[in-house]
């Protein structure tokens, strides 16, 4: 059956009308302001979770278990040298 001319161009402007209207909201998706919302939403929702909250929790206290080892071992080395420079003005005396 043979599609008439009336019928066709109604098909038409409906598919434009339809792509417009898709148009328009990825215009409004992709907006910078509502993806940086959309993203602040979700780190939101993650970071509020108990589970991920417990691994931050186990990174932060690592990375200061490393900061306090790394700054004793610096203040015994400190300390060492000062010995090794006091043993020899000792032994040159």
């Amino acid at each position: 059956m043979a599609r008439t001319i009336d019928s066709i161009q109604s098909d038409i402007e409906r598919t434009r009308e339809q792509l417009a209207r898709t148009l328009d909201e990825l215009s409004v998706r992709a907006a910078p302001k509502n993806l940086a919302d959309e993203a602040k939403s979700q780190a939101s929702h993650v970071l509020s979770q108990p589970k991920v909250q417990m691994i931050i929790g186990g990174v932060v206290a690592g990375v200061g278990l490393v900061v306090a080892l790394t700054v004793a071992g610096r203040r015994n080395e400190k300390k060492q040298i000062k010995e090794i420079q006091r043993l020899l003005a000792s032994a040159r005396s």
